[in-house]
């Protein structure tokens, strides 16, 4: 059998992106965007820049969206890296000194290259890990040091974990995280040098004192939630909110947009103090929506249907809790469980996602939920409510860039995986001769480690050489919609039809050479017929010598079921054009005030 290897349907080549990405990239580290970005014509068949497009897991009609809701922070508001990690960083730091942990901690500076999202912690074994989509392990460290293959054998016999058991281990699946996973780095790595502690399995002892990595990890955990909420976190970006936040003067333009075309919502674990103060600042603008001079400027809850402040999420989607009207004066909550009809320009606290649809009046895959926490966000408001999801990935811009320019290496290992089966191609189960395949397997370890130190110490978020990692198949399963920014919606009409790629399983996608195929079809004893059924659709049968009978032709009971209109009740892609009683789509009627 000859396989034939051939690139995707939708190969442009590995230097088809490669003039536009240093100028982008840069422009979009500087902090605030500028309109001329937007109007970068890049010589490519595409009208849209890579890292301006959405990408499609689902497919979605955006004309049968109705509401548009937002998460706030790293969605709506953007903190520039890495200076907001670097002060979270240092904050969680002196939390743990002031608790007892050694001044020895300060002598590490933050480093924004070490932490990745999407890295598991250990907490009975100490150690940071980046597993695949089935929880094989690709990565694995503990403090600043990469463990070897036989170190990774001794913990892990089948350099597998059970990604599920959240009892043991922790997913750090938010962009907050990432002060956290450097700074758990740190502690360990201090403790494994420190000469006084003794390194155990499960932690490290000094005299009777015994620091587990259970303990430790709970220690940080606490810091963390303490700087977030009683710390001095939020007062430190609000003094500085240009140091910390990103502003793009096309967000005015983009929400007023899309409340012609539906509700607009925000959903936000924030409080109202500070959200208020962080979404002032993101429209803080002289001009208006348009972005052109003579365009008052609009508050910004004049932009919003309805705005949630300390939603609790992921319990949010859940049981939620006590809606109450937030009094817009004081800041305060009014007393009792608000149960009236949707005020525009108010502001409630805490509900669930139940009380949101009934006032917004919309149902779950009416709605389309924009955010960047992938359990917090996505997983929940997909799972439980069914809503449709847009994932935020801000580390896309960078992951595109360095993608386009290394892709040459990711088809070299599918080459090699290919030589590889070359050399087993002629052998079957009589064979005793055991091919050679140690050099390419080691070509193949070489390549994908030259790939993974261009994304970082950790790699790309989301492969390590061919194989996905556990976030990049969250993000496929959960995620509808992902993009660098939602900004980049700007690019699409809001009657827009997001199709999905198909996806072929191996067996689909294995292409066989025409000598392979005519043997088939000689060795073959059933015959193939098509037939046209009253409604026009073709069904392929298969005869063989059995099914016929002395009399003549044996007719299946099943054979009626081929008249069915009732066989698909779904369309080839997900969300068709149509509506669900089988018409055109009907065009939403703006939203009054």
């Amino acid at each position: 059998m000859d396989v034939v290897t051939t690139k995707g349907p939708c190969y442009e080549g590995p230097d088809l992106y490669q003039n536009t990405f240093d100028a982008e990239t840069q422009e979009l580290k500087n902090g605030e965007q500028i309109d001329s970005y937007v109007q970068t014509e890049p010589a490519t068949p595409y009208k849209r820049l890579p890292t301006s497009r959405v990408y499609v897991n689902r497919s979605l009609n955006l004309g049968k969206i109705k509401c548009f809701g937002f998460d706030m922070d790293y969605t709506l508001a953007v903190y520039k890296t890495p200076q907001y990690e670097e002060l979270g960083f240092e904050l969680t730091r002196e939390r743990l000194i002031s608790c007892g942990y050694p001044e020895a901690l300060r002598k590490y500076p933050y480093d924004p290259q070490f932490p990745l999202r999407g890295l598991i912690f250990d907490k009975h074994l100490g150690t940071l890990l980046k597993v695949d989509t089935y929880g094989n392990i690709l990565t694995c460290a503990q403090g600043f040091r990469f463990l070897n293959i036989n170190e990774v054998l001794e913990m892990y016999p089948n350099k597998f974990i059970q990604v599920g058991d959240v009892k043991r281990f922790y997913i750090f699946n938010t962009l907050f995280n990432l002060p956290e996973i450097y700074i758990q780095a740190c502690v360990v790595d201090l403790f494994h040098k420190d000469e006084t502690y003794r390194k155990k399995q499960t932690g490290v002892q000094r005299d009777s004192i015994m620091m587990s990595y259970a303990t430790i990890h709970s220690d940080i955990r606490a810091a963390v939630d303490y700087i977030h909420i009683h710390g001095d976190l939020k007062k430190r970006t609000q003094d500085n909110l240009s140091r910390y936040v990103q502003r793009d003067s096309r967000l005015p333009l983009l929400l007023d947009r899309m409340a012609q075309h539906g509700k607009v919502f925000l959903v936000t674990n924030s409080d109202f103090p500070y959200t208020d103060k962080v979404m002032t600042y993101l429209f803080d603008f002289p001009h208006g929506p348009q972005s052109k001079p003579g365009t008052t400027h609009r508050p910004w809850r004049s932009y919003f249907h309805l705005v949630i402040v300390e939603s609790r999420k992921p319990k949010f989607f859940a049981e939620g809790t006590v809606l109450r009207e937030v009094n817009l004066d004081t800041g305060n909550l009014h007393i009792g469980h608000y149960t009236g009809e949707l005020k525009k320009g108010s502001v409630y606290s805490g509900g669930s996602s139940d009380a949101l649809c009934d006032l917004l009046g919309a149902k779950g895959k009416e709605i389309l939920y924009i955010g960047d926490h992938i359990f917090g966000d996505i997983l929940k408001s997909k799972k439980r409510r069914g809503w449709r999801t847009f994932l935020v990935v801000p580390e896309m811009t960078d992951e595109l860039s360095i993608w386009y320019k290394k892709r040459d290496l990711h088809d070299h290992i599918n080459e090699l995986d290919c030589k590889i089966g070359e050399e087993y191609r002629n052998l079957d189960s009589a064979s005793c001769e055991r091919p050679n395949i140690h050099s390419l397997q080691e070509k193949i370890r070489s390549i994908t480690l030259e790939m993974d130190m261009a994304f970082g110490i950790f790699g790309s978020l989301f492969r390590s050489g061919s194989r996905q990692t556990f976030f990049a198949s969250q993000v496929m399963r959960y995620a509808d919609l992902y993009s660098s920014s939602f900004i980049n919606l700007l690019a699409y009409p809001f009657c827009y039809f997001f199709r999905a790629p198909s996806q072929l399983m191996p067996h689909e996608s294995t292409r066989y050479d025409s000598k392979f195929l005519a043997q088939m079809e000689t060795n073959n004893e059933a015959t193939m017929q098509i037939e046209i059924t009253s409604n026009g659709h073709e069904i392929v049968s298969v005869k063989s010598k059995q099914s016929e009978t002395r009399n003549g032709k044996l007719e299946m009971p099943s054979k009626k079921m081929t008249n069915s209109t009732n066989a698909q009740v779904h369309d080839a892609d997900e969300d068709s054009c149509e509506d669900e009683e089988g018409g055109k789509s009907a065009e939403l009627a703006p939203v009054q005030d």
